[in-house]
């Protein structure tokens, strides 16, 4: 009888079978990642990278793939190792590098494309990073002893005893002594040479210095006679935002000399035209300040002069590249929630909008500037690689690496709202409707705030964005004032405001979404990670119309965050100066100062090894919010840090976010039991 009930429906209407179910947190890693374009040197053919989660092991792998642009064939070309990944075209197209873990730390290897097996290229102890073949040589960066450089041995040694020996400890004489998640322990990252087909390794760079700086990079003239590295240039590197560009002879005697001195603030990313006359390069303008716009600007080698090319565009460049014929640069910027193309020729200096309405974050440009291929996803959409041929500027789809997926679970899109804002202002809220929608009903409702404060929710995939419109609920991504891709006098608006105009924009699309004939009032809920934790702070002691709140890794007491975040030009920057110097600017934007006014109950969301905002900052407020008898939840994830690791944390993060928030507002119920899966480790049936 059970049976029958079960068939007849399908039997009636056949087309309920096909109907996507809610998404939930194990189809998010179901879903595969793909990135890391690479384009034959004819244009005919592009690599890229395809990972692939397994949430019940805590694994993910990563393997090179290639699409034929003519015939549309896509096909996998390595299978061994965890991580293949950085794939890069030898010059005739004949063979690829890429990098990999399959043996021990990660390698550079190489593939003919006539087939076989993988060559390891390199056995560099340390392991490599970055890896650029010019030439007959492979240049890569390293993280070693200064002392030790090349000595593989000798690297391996020092590095065992600082992880095993029995004196556990950390030494340091000056400032930024720890970045993200690891201390320096007397380690710099350094770039090396070595024969292209395997051979001794030589040391490009050395000393107690880096070369490049952390998220910083290199580049080698097509010659192979000069490379450019960036790497911070300041007096006290935990206090500047200056990093600068210095060439290396590779065939003097490799004295890094400076080119971009004048400039006070940041300068990086360099990249050499394929003539090799000019390099171009990513700037900012206003030292002291991480979040001023990046400009693209090129240098010319030969009249050893600068060119600022994109001053007209009001929005910061992201990714760039040169055409094949050196006489343009394409590049993306961020724009009112997404990343349209440009073009800018260097005879001209004026940017063109090559295709627009799209979330490119990385993309390759054919030698004849005729097409581009690029990775896309977007809010309802897992990522693909993608082609566009102009002038037409129709889209192709190359590859289909999750539409299973997505035929069977429903993928929700976002609408877009403009709510006035703080002095009027327009602010622009991405919205996503629950699995299931129905116009009649109200639903509860999760407003989300992001952090930096200097960045933008933008129209691409994340987990977020679908985990809880699975689980019942309407979700809101507002970019208030502080935002990027809306004019650099909008992302300035926040600084040294954190609680005035961002606050008033808050509260107005509260009032806008609390409008809206679909969301219930009276179940509403926040969240926030970095700075939009601190938000979640200081709403705690502001006001009382959420009825659940949810902080991660937020700032809690400004003054204990200056003294022990590693980049000490955030809060000197975004605070006005020192908690000694601006004590009346700290005091009237500190959080814990209303601690007294504390009543929602909030989930505390930190990582142990956060050296960016503090996990003692969280700790601090669960504290005040348990003296304060508000009901209230701390997760410490042990070994992470500013952001939980994504396979063995997020998926914790997730589901504890769904317990609470249900517990509140009423949403679909958790998966797991959080206390479950802390107390057993593991991820239950």
């Amino acid at each position: 009888m059970n049976i029958a009930r079960r068939i007849l429906p399908l039997l009636i209407c056949p087309w309920l079978s096909a109907a996507p179910r809610a998404f939930s947190i194990e189809d998010l890693y179901r879903l595969k990642d793909v990135a890391h374009l690479a384009l034959s040197p004819d244009g005919s053919r592009v690599l890229f990278e395809v990972a692939s989660q397994d949430l019940r092991k805590s694994t993910r792998a990563t393997h090179v793939w290639m699409a034929d642009l003519r015939s549309g064939a896509v096909r996998q070309l390595t299978f061994a190792g965890h991580s293949d990944t950085l794939p890069r075209w030898s010059a005739d197209g004949k063979s690829f590098t890429f990098v990999s873990n399959r043996e021990e730390g990660s390698q550079v290897w190489r593939m003919d494309m006539g087939g076989g097996e993988a060559k390891a290229l390199t056995s560099f102890g340390p392991g490599i990073a970055d890896p650029l073949v010019v030439g007959k040589t492979l240049f890569f960066q390293s993280t070693v002893f200064p002392e030790a450089m090349a000595d593989e041995a000798r690297n391996k040694a020092m590095a065992d005893k600082l992880e095993k020996g029995p004196v556990q400890a950390h030494l340091a004489d000056s400032l930024l002594y720890r970045h993200w998640t690891s201390y320096r322990d007397f380690q710099y990252t350094h770039l090396f040479s070595a024969p292209a087909d395997g051979g001794p390794v030589t040391a490009i760079t050395s000393g107690p210095r880096d070369f490049p700086g952390y998220d910083q990079s290199y580049d080698v003239a097509p010659d192979g006679r000069e490379l450019c590295v960036a790497t911070p240039n300041g007096a006290e590197p935990a206090r500047s935002t200056n990093t600068d560009l210095f060439l290396i002879r590779l065939d003097g005697d490799r004295t890094p000399v400076c080119i971009t001195g004048a400039n006070p603030a940041a300068d990086g990313a360099p990249r050499y035209s394929p003539d090799g006359r000019w390099i171009a390069y990513k700037f900012q303008q206003v030292p002291g300040f991480e979040s001023d716009r990046f400009r693209l600007g090129v240098y010319d080698r030969t009249a050893k002069a600068f060119r600022n090319l994109t001053e007209a565009l009001d929005n910061p460049v992201e990714s760039f590249q040169w055409s094949a014929d050196g006489k343009a640069l394409w590049f993306t910027i961020q724009e009112k929630g997404r990343y349209p193309l440009y073009r800018v020729e260097l005879s001209s200096g004026k940017p063109v909008r090559m295709l627009e309405g799209q979330s490119i974050r990385e993309f390759v440009v054919a030698p004849d500037q005729g097409s581009v291929v690029f990775v896309r996803n977007r809010v309802g959409e897992a990522s693909e690689v993608w082609s566009c041929r102009f002038p037409g500027k129709e889209l192709r789809k190359l590859t289909a690496f999750n539409d299973a997926v997505a035929a069977e679970v429903d993928l929700r899109p976002a609408e877009e709202l403009w709510v006035k804002g703080a002095d009027g202002t327009p602010v622009q809220v991405f919205i996503v409707k629950p699995h299931g929608f129905d116009p009649a009903k109200k639903y509860p409702l999760i407003l989300n705030v992001h952090g930096g404060p200097q960045m933008m929710w933008s129209d691409t995939f994340r987990g977020d964005w679908q985990v809880y419109p699975g689980a019942g609920y309407v979700v809101a991504f507002p970019n208030p004032h502080g935002s990027t891709g809306y004019g650099q006098a909008f992302t300035n608006a926040i600084s040294r405001d954190w609680d005035g105009k961002v606050m008033t924009d808050i509260a107005k699309v509260t009032d806008a979404l609390a409008a809206l004939p679909y969301v219930d009032a009276s179940r509403m809920g926040a969240m926030g990670w970095s700075w939009g934790g601190y938000a979640m702070m200081w709403l705690e002691g502001h006001t009382t119309r959420f009825k659940a709140l949810a902080a991660m890794m937020g700032v809690y007491d400004l003054p204990a965050m200056h003294g022990s975040t590693e980049e000490l030009w955030f809060p000197e920057w975004d605070l006005g100066g020192t908690p000694t110097s601006h004590k009346a600017a700290y005091d009237r934007m500190n959080p814990s100062g209303s601690a007294q006014a504390f009543k929602t109950p909030c989930l505390v969301i930190t990582g142990e090894k956060d050296y960016r905002v503090p996990y003692t900052q969280s700790l601090e407020f669960f504290t005040d919010l348990q003296l304060a008898k508000v009901p209230s939840r701390l997760l410490v994830f042990k070994n992470d840090g500013h952001w939980p690791d994504r396979l063995k944390s997020m998926p914790v993060y997730y589901n504890a976010h769904l317990e609470w928030f249900a517990k509140y507002l009423g949403g679909a119920p958790a998966p797991w039991s959080t206390e479950a899966l802390v107390r057993n480790q593991v991820f239950g049936d």
